[in-house]
């Protein structure tokens, strides 16, 4: 069993913990992914959350001209884009 004995520490306004490569490899965590965290009995509890992969519909509704940049295809074909 893994485990860690960590002191928290300020990050921004919020407090933070960094979860030691041993600790994240027996709880099958890596960068980047979600997890939700709660508060049960007085402890916390980090539980990793299943990524499901959006459909297109769903990206489709997230997407932000202002923020990608307007159209993708708003030049003529090119390079091997051509026909």
């Amino acid at each position: 069993m893994a485990e860690a004995i960590l002191d928290i520490k300020h990050w921004g306004n919020n407090l933070g913990v960094r979860l030691p490569a041993a600790v994240a490899r027996e709880a099958h965590l890596h960068a980047d992914q979600r997890v939700r965290v709660a508060v049960e009995q007085g402890r916390v509890v980090i539980t990793p959350l299943q990524d499901v992969p959006l459909t297109l519909e769903q990206r489709l509704a997230r997407f932000d001209p202002l923020r990608h940049g307007g159209e993708v295809m708003a030049a003529e074909a090119i390079g091997a884009e051509r026909w």
